[in-house]
């Protein structure tokens, strides 16, 4: 498994296969896309999980971590989610943040994340945000 710096649209695919496959795949394109840092992890050469980072100030908000399904259960979304952890540090930032699905809180409370107790939902989907301040 090796991560790499992807660009914007190798994350649309597997964001619609994975999180929206009953929504348009427009839905899965963000007007921010541009602007961010994008992440993929490969099995040889086949893409199977991504995440998409975006900076403001001191913080960092990462979006759509997804795994493509036969490869989910293997350790490769935490192997993503130590590598931007790891660069937000790097960086200097104080804070990582992310809208998680509310049935995948306990995978982010691994890592040292806490819910701070806002939730909404899109499209249906109920999400909590998730922190971790990291200085």
């Amino acid at each position: 498994m090796k991560i790499a710096t992807i660009k914007a649209s190798e994350t649309w695919q597997i964001r619609h296969k994975v999180m929206w496959p009953d929504q348009p795949f427009e839905f899965v394109q963000l007007e921010e896309d541009n602007s961010g840092l994008h992440f993929g992890v490969f099995d040889k050469d086949i893409l199977v999980s991504i995440v998409s980072c975006f900076i403001a100030d001191d913080e960092m908000q990462f979006r759509k971590l997804a795994t493509l399904e036969n490869y989910q259960g293997k350790g490769i979304a935490s192997l993503l989610l130590n590598h931007i952890l790891k660069l937000a540090k790097d960086k200097g930032l104080r804070k990582v943040w992310c809208n998680a699905r509310t049935n995948k809180k306990s995978f982010y409370v691994r890592f040292g994340m806490r819910d701070i107790g806002k939730t909404f939902v899109k499209s249906g989907q109920e999400f909590s945000i998730m922190e971790i301040l990291l200085f």
